[in-house]
């Protein structure tokens, strides 16, 4: 009957789901010939862990911190691998996966050499990250620095008004619905959240002058959130030399003790991690996921 009712509309539903399965099924397929060659062709010492410095890589927002600390605990118990490289390029992000990452790079650099190499942008969160590493190496014109915190949100209270909706909250307690959208915050409330975000300042400069050994009072006087350059931390002592990622490596050599060649070895990417992203490559044009975002962030920044 709806063939009959709606013959465009039932046809095109057909040919979309034909499509779908076309590219499901293409999908698949390059999907299993990048696993053969990624086996075939990949780096022997990355697939087999014979590499004597290991590096990874922090790109992007830092929102979970997983797959990172298992990797550096992972390369800190392989004893092969005799220093690390941890690459950041990334803006900031969450407060604690970047405690969490940082913690475990100052286990690590107990045993070992630690590196941290700047990329593009390393500031906040990145910053925090790289601060507990023996020495951090960056370019002359990377970003970093951004030592802060932000917590922000927006309020929607006029837009509600004006559609008509009339907000109803059912609470257990005063500030259950702290920092809602749908009305002012009170200056009670206010002070609240400027404690929280104090606080979580405080603790960044502490674990920056910590991990850098340097004065916290000197480190306060530098976290005022502005960003800096790659040459202008040099000169603030944020950062201990200027170099590209090669001169990281050499460094993270050099100061391990490694004699001959340094083989850096990679992280292997996990199968499920990587059809996410060939998924989302392939989907994209298709706007089938987007960013989301919250009314309410929280990170350092």
């Amino acid at each position: 009957m709806f063939s009959r009712r709606h013959p465009f509309l039932f046809f095109t539903l057909i040919l979309s789901s034909i499509f779908a399965v076309f590219l499901l099924c293409l999908m698949l397929m390059i999907t299993s010939g990048l696993f053969f060659f990624q086996e075939k062709l990949g780096s022997k010492d990355a697939l087999q862990g014979k590499g004597n410095v290991g590096v990874i890589e922090v790109s992007g927002i830092i929102s979970s911190s997983m797959d990172t600390v298992k990797t550096i605990k992972r390369m800190r118990e392989n004893n092969q691998i005799k220093a690390l490289v941890i690459r950041v390029n990334s803006p900031g992000g969450g407060v604690g996966p970047s405690q969490e990452i940082y913690r475990e790079l100052i286990k690590t650099k107990r045993e070992k050499i630690v590196i941290a190499s700047l990329g593009s942008v390393a500031a906040s969160g990145g910053y925090y990250i790289a601060s507990a590493a023996d020495k951090i190496v960056a370019n002359p014109g990377t970003i970093t620095g951004s030592i802060g915190v932000i917590m922000e949100y927006a309020n929607i209270e006029k837009i509600v008004e004006k559609i008509g909706l009339t907000p109803v909250v059912i609470k257990s307690g005063e500030y259950k619905d702290i920092a809602s959208p749908l009305r002012e915050i009170t200056d009670k409330e206010r002070g609240i959240l400027q404690k929280v975000v104090d606080e979580l300042h405080r603790q960044f400069i502490s674990d920056a002058a910590n991990g850098r050994g340097m004065d916290p009072k000197k480190v306060s006087e530098l976290a005022d959130g502005r960003i800096y350059t790659g040459k202008q931390a040099l000169d603030l002592k944020l950062i201990d030399q200027l170099g590209n990622f090669e001169d990281s490596l050499s460094l993270a050599g050099n100061l391990a003790g490694i004699k001959g060649e340094i083989k850096p070895v990679y992280p292997r990417e996990d199968r499920i991690t990587f059809i996410k992203r060939l998924t989302r490559s392939l989907f994209k044009d298709f706007n089938i996921s987007g960013p989301v975002s919250d009314n309410f962030r929280y990170i350092a920044d």
